[in-house]
C-alpha cells in the first residue's frame, strides 16, 4: 500500500470512500498474512472475498456472484482453487439438480474461525491507539451507515 498517496490532500479533504478503504485494505493484509503464519500458505486476499459471504447453510454460485459483486467466471475460479485446496465443497442443490450449493469445509470453517481472531486482534490494537470510547463511536456510525445503505437497496 502506497502511505503517500493522498498525501496532498489534508485529511479533511479526503473522500469518504479513501478513509474507508485505508484501513480495509490494511485489515485484509493483516488477515491474510495471519492465516499464512498459521498454516494456510496457499491463501490470498482474494479468496475472503469468496469465503465470507458463504452462508453456514452454503451458499448458491449466483448469490456469491452478487454478494461479493464479481462475475460469474471470477468466482468460479476462486471456487475451483478454494475446493482444490479443501476449503469448499461443491453439492448438488437438492431443489435445483443443476445448481450447486458451496458449503465450507472444517478446513473452512476453521480458516474463517482464525480470520476473525485476527480481525478481532486488530480492532483492539486500533481501539488501544484511537482509545474505546472512539472505537465504539465508528463501529456504531458504520453501523448505521451500514443499515441505511442495506435499507435503500
Amino acid at each position: 500500500m502506497r502511505s503517500n498517496e493522498n498525501k496532498a490532500l489534508s485529511d479533511n479533504e479526503r473522500l469518504l470512500g479513501a478513509l474507508l478503504r485505508i484501513p480495509y485494505q490494511a485489515l485484509t493484509v493483516r488477515i491474510q498474512q495471519g492465516l499464512v503464519e498459521q498454516g494456510h500458505p496457499e491463501f490470498h486476499a482474494s479468496h475472503l472475498r469468496v469465503l465470507q459471504h458463504i452462508e453456514p447453510t452454503g451458499s448458491r454460485l449466483s448469490d456469491l456472484t452478487e454478494d461479493a459483486q464479481m462475475t460469474k467466471q471470477a468466482i468460479n475460479y476462486l471456487i475451483e482453487y478454494l475446493e482444490e485446496q479443501g476449503y469448499v465443497l461443491r453439492v448438488a442443490d437438492k431443489s435445483d439438480g443443476r445448481a450447486k450449493i458451496i458449503h465450507l469445509t472444517d478446513l473452512g470453517r476453521l480458516c474463517e474461525q482464525q480470520a476473525r481472531e485476527i480481525i478481532k486482534q486488530t480492532e483492539a490494537e486500533w481501539a488501544t491507539h484511537l482509545g474505546q470510547s472512539r472505537m465504539e463511536l465508528l463501529r456504531e456510525t458504520l453501523r448505521d451507515l451500514a443499515a441505511l445503505i442495506e435499507t435503500a437497496s
